[in-house]
């Protein structure tokens, strides 16, 4: 396939693909330039006026993720060099990148892998029909019609492919729909984080970038929101490039393509991933470079910001004033024909599914510390609570356990609202709330931890279950009230996302050919910190600002969405609680830690490498074959309760036998049972003097398979009723007797029927030798079974006879039951219980 990228991407296409990236990058760079000292302005003016946002109830951490990985198991990958199926040992690490292994052991040698996958613009399907119908979306003018098979035959019933819409594609298979559905909520976190690679925490360079982005987005017509702004810089301006590059070379290399329609799609997909590596190659190295040269200049900006903060304070509330008067009357007309009527059915639509969301998240939060709670009551111990407590810790960032948050958020539907406002996905703002769904389940989890650590370290441990339940009930109302305020938060970032860039297209046609004039207001100096393009888009925003802060407030009102209302406060019971913030998690591992025996080994068990979601273990494939394979590492944070329930589940529907597997022991009273067995023995005793009772021995007795076992403990159980006993008894020897009577006459019957034959052979006629074999053969038979009869024990033989006969008589059925229970419990009217050693 080397050779087709390199026939359709020869030198001059390829010096035409840098010669576009390089054009591209040049304008936003004199784009980032300028916002860049934008953004400086107002990082600097915040500081120096001060003001902030109310300060949160729940604490957050820094690095949840230090010392953790996020998964690794095996996994069927496809391979398009020799379009064969390969095992590949998967490890994604805690930057949730993929990285692919030849094999396990290349892992733990610490090579290189042979593939990382960045997953930021992908998508991960688990289906070939949805994988067909984006493929078709995006290739040159080929389409595949239904009915043809897609170009790659799935090993398995459950593939699991990532595709981009320019970058190469990969195609993974597992071995059972359970695997699959873990496999692709670990791929969904991946590409979930990796979108949101843009980082909050640089107010100066973050906000620089995407308002560039979008700048240059408009002045190509394009206003609403974009799917693939996601990933890193260099990643967004890559896809920024190829927005308009990819058409062009579709409509020139397309029509090229030869062969059959599965190897056209394939061709396809390695040119453009082939221009999509070329471009996202420049993209990096030209955007470090612009970076680098901003920062350079950013200690004098900040000294000329300083100096002349009050003039450029004046001059822009000077400028927002004119701009405001040639604006509003316009903006409020078309708030009130074109907005206000939709932004209650934007917001309803908006509000439903963020809020059972957020709601999930809760419920899961509460589901697992009230497990910690019945662990710590029922004295499940210091080890078991070690690892709930380390498990628990790592739950925001478990995408099996969060998915039921995530699905929720899913259902997001802005069917009619799209064309309208021009939004060309609701995944942006599916992935912005399953992002702060996350952030919010960290926050609570961090703040029980360190609530819980203060509680110990104050009252010790004697009132554990206690002391989790207060914490929990704290956790809870601050978790409440953070998750309001984030959701309303949410809902106007959303809503502005919406309305904005439809009123800002609505708006250009006659607004912006009068911007310019703005320009001679601002002095020359203060030109590079003052835009007028941004106080346009300002005063466009606090236009409907208004509009949008009532709708959130009229739907605060409503329980329904469980929101807290603006003027509802939360009072901190403990002001002094966000000090801890900057306190590193708690190692519950080593805190709850046994000093055993084995407290060395398992302190070395601990401290390796800790792995949020656990694995897959599949029972009866060979070791090569089989996904989520172990690590060191994994039993510390276990898989999502109720798993092993569900697994159990699934075998005893494909196996209805019962499990040969051994279960651990869940009481005292069974793990007693393990170290003293107790074996039930029928002994004959004494008819007086008889009592119920247990007596210390020292003994032995032999087992039914010949070994001599301790005995240490004798429990004596007395019927309540002897004579019935000695009744029983006599009944049984009298029912031995009839079946030795019985013996004899089935022996006699055996030979008068073997007589009967002999005569019938001697007077069959000499022309039927046909006969004869099946008549000496069954006379064998019968001579056979009468010699086993005289010399085998009664029992076998009376078997014999009830498989030939076919059914069993009441009295034969009495009889099996006397031989099945044994001699001994015929002549036994006391149970005694040993108690081995």
């Amino acid at each position: 396939m080397g050779d087709v990228v390199s026939s359709h991407l020869d030198e001059s296409r390829r010096e035409m693909i840098t010669a576009r990236t390089r054009d591209v990058m040049r304008q936003f760079g004199d784009l980032y330039e300028k916002q860049y000292a934008v953004a400086l302005f107002n990082v600097v003016r915040f500081e120096i006026e001060g003001g902030g946002t109310a300060q949160t109830q729940l604490l957050h951490r820094k690095d949840p993720l230090a010392g953790h990985t996020i998964f690794s198991g095996g996994l069927f990958q496809y391979l398009e060099e020799n379009r064969k199926w390969r095992n590949r040992f998967v490890f994604i690490p805690n930057s949730y990148a993929v990285d692919l292994y030849e094999s396990k052991a290349a892992h733990d040698r610490m090579l290189h892998p042979k593939v990382s996958i960045n997953c930021a613009g992908y998508k991960a399907l688990t289906s070939m029909e949805e994988y067909m119908e984006l493929l078709n979306s995006s290739l040159p003018e080929i389409k595949a019609k239904p009915s043809n098979a897609p170009f790659i035959k799935c090993a398995t019933q459950f593939p699991l492919i990532l595709w981009h819409p320019y970058a190469r594609h990969y195609y993974f298979c597992v071995m059972t729909e359970k695997e699959q559905q873990k496999w692709h909520a670990v791929l969904q976190d991946c590409v979930r984080h990796s979108n949101n690679s843009l980082s909050e925490e640089n107010t100066v360079q973050t906000p620089a970038f995407t308002d560039s982005v979008r700048r240059y987005r408009q002045v190509k017509g394009h206003y609403g929101t974009w799917e693939m702004m996601c990933g890193s810089p260099p990643q967004i301006l890559a896809n920024l490039v190829l927005e308009t590059l990819q058409p062009e070379l579709r409509n020139a290399i397309g029509p090229r393509l030869k062969g059959k329609l599965q190897d056209r799609q394939r061709k396809w997909m390695l040119i453009s991933d082939a221009v999509y590596r070329q471009v996202l190659t420049q993209t990096t190295g030209q955007y470090a470079a612009l970076v680098d040269a901003c920062e350079a200049q950013k200690p004098s900006l900040d000294v000329r910001l300083r100096g002349d903060m009050d003039m450029l304070v004046t001059t822009k509330e000077h400028v927002i004033g004119k701009i405001r008067a040639l604006v509003m009357p316009k903006a409020e007309q078309l708030l009130r024909s074109s907005i206000q009527p939709y932004l209650g059915s934007i917001l309803d639509a908006l509000m439903e599914p963020t809020s059972r969301g957020f709601a999930e998240v809760r419920d899961t939060f509460f589901k697992e510390v009230v497990e910690i709670s019945k662990n710590s009551l029922n004295g499940g111990g210091k080890d078991k609570l070690g690892e709930q407590l380390e498990r628990l810790s790592m739950l925001a960032f478990h995408p099996v356990k969060m998915q039921s948050g995530y699905q929720q958020m899913q259902q997001l539907n802005l069917e009619g609202l799209q064309q309208r406002f021009d939004v060309s996905s609701p995944n942006v703002f599916v992935s912005r709330a399953q992002i702060l769904m996350r952030e919010q389940m960290d926050n609570a989890v961090f703040t029980f931890e360190q609530l819980l650590q203060q509680a110990l370290e104050a009252q010790g441990e004697d009132d554990l279950c206690k002391n989790i339940q207060k914490c929990q009930d704290r956790v809870i109302k601050k978790y409440d009230y953070d998750s309001s305020t984030v959701r309303k938060m949410f809902f106007r970032e959303a809503l502005l996302q919406i309305v904005i860039p439809y009123m800002l297209q609505q708006l250009a046609p006659s607004c912006t050919p009068e911007l310019p004039r703005f320009q001679e207001l601002i002095f020359e100096d203060l030109s590079r910190f003052l835009l007028v393009e941004n106080m346009y888009e300002e005063v466009v925003l606090q236009s409907v600002s208004k509009d949008i802060m009532m709708a959130v407030k009229e739907a605060a009102v409503q329980r329904r969405h469980n929101l807290y209302r603006d003027s509802i406060v939360l009072t901190n019971s403990d002001p002094n609680l966000h000090l801890l913030e900057e306190t590193p998690s708690v190692d519950w591992g080593a805190k709850f830690r046994s000093d055993g025996p084995d407290g060395g080994k398992e302190k070395g068990f601990r401290d390796r490498r800790k792995q949020v979601v656990s694995m897959i273990q599949l029972e009866g494939l060979p070791i090569p074959y089989e996904s989520c394979l172990e690590v060191p590492g994994v039993e510390l944070i276990p898989e999502e309760d109720g798993d092993v329930a569900e697994d159990d589940g699934v075998e005893n529907e494909e196996n209805p036998g019962p499990s040969e597997d051994p279960k651990s022991p869940d009481s005292v009273n069974q793990i007693r049972d393990l170290i003293n067995p107790v074996v039930e023995v029928v002994l004959p005793g004494p008819e007086k003097d008889a009592t119920n009772g247990t007596e210390t021995t020292n003994g032995t007795i032999t087992m039914e398979d010949g070994l001599q076992e301790e005995v240490t403990h004798v429990t004596t159980i007395v019927g309540d009723n002897i004579n019935k006993s000695k009744s029983i008894m006599e009944q049984l020897m009298g029912s031995r007797k009839q079946k030795e009577q019985q013996d004899e006459a089935a022996v006699q019957k055996a030979i008068e029927e073997m007589e009967m034959a002999v005569q019938e052979e001697d007077s069959e006629p000499a022309s039927e030798p046909a006969s004869e074999p099946a008549s000496e053969q069954e006379t064998s038979e019968q001579t056979a079974e009468a010699s086993d009869s005289d010399s085998q024990p009664l029992a076998t033989d009376c078997a014999s006879r009830n498989d030939d006969s076919g059914f069993q008589s009441p009295t034969n059925e009495a009889e099996a039951e006397t031989i099945t229970n044994g001699p001994d419990q015929t002549a036994d009217p006391a149970d005694v219980e040993l108690l081995l050693a």
